[in-house]
């Protein structure tokens, strides 16, 4: 089981992925200013207890952090001190904190982080190779006991290789959403795959995107079957089939 935990929201624009960000759109859908940093009332939720005193998020949960902004925020270092005591206090539960700003890593972490929390995953974001160079030589050296990369939105080809040692647990990869969102091509995706498949690394195609490129033709596809489309594409292709899921 997952629960998605937004210890504040609000972003600021910080690369290429950030164009057509989810968070900006949902907010503007409302009038809301997607760049005022603000702490939520679900800021305790890790430490929140029902009546009958057990936790709120059960344990054994992965508790995805921070997705409606960075952990690694400038605008919310009032905010990381009190949020990394709360990841602490519940060794029963993972975190997963997904970033673009891996550059702060070292500057935002705990006085006791020593080489990592057992429970916590870092998950850096790599969109387009450009990023990947400046990122990824970053992310191999920050201490963490559990690594993940998430190419998405996927934005064009990405060289992944040099950097898929040990230590990364996972690739995930996936496309861009909404009206104004661009293309992710399966070759692409393809391209990632098999450089973690000579490295041994797990690799999760999560979704299409609205627009996905396959063979020469772009697909409109639907936010609810762009999971479902990864899932086809993947068993097919990754199999050694022939993809025609789409």
């Amino acid at each position: 089981m997952s629960t998605v935990w937004n210890p504040w929201h609000g972003c600021e624009k910080y690369s290429e992925g950030c164009a057509h960000c989810y968070v900006y759109r949902r907010d503007a859908s409302v009038g809301k200013d997607a760049s005022a940093v603000t702490k939520n009332r679900d800021f305790d939720l890790p430490v929140r207890k029902k009546r009958d005193g057990s936790f709120v998020i059960p344990s054994g949960e992965t508790v995805y952090s921070c997705m409606t902004s960075d952990f690694f925020l400038p605008q919310a270092d009032a905010f990381r001190s009190e949020a990394w005591r709360m990841i602490r206090q519940r060794p029963d539960v993972r975190f997963v904190i997904i970033t673009k700003r891996i550059v702060r890593f070292t500057d935002c972490i705990p006085p006791d982080w020593g080489g990592g929390y057992e429970n916590v995953t870092i998950t850096c974001t790599v969109e387009n190779e450009k990023q990947c160079r400046i990122r990824m030589p970053v992310f191999m050296q920050i201490p963490a006991l559990r690594k993940q990369i998430c190419c998405e939105p996927l934005l064009g080809p990405v060289d992944l290789s040099p950097y898929l040692g040990a230590g990364i647990a996972r690739v995930i990869v996936g496309g861009e959403s909404g009206s104004d969102a661009r293309v992710c091509r399966w070759e692409w995706v393809c391209g990632l795959y098999r450089q973690c498949a000579a490295a041994g690394v797990p690799f999760t195609f999560k979704q299409t995107g609205a627009k996905f490129e396959k063979d020469g033709r772009v697909y409109r596809v639907p936010r609810s079957r762009q999971a479902e489309q990864a899932r086809k594409a993947a068993a097919q292709y990754f199999s050694g089939g022939t993809n025609d899921g789409l």
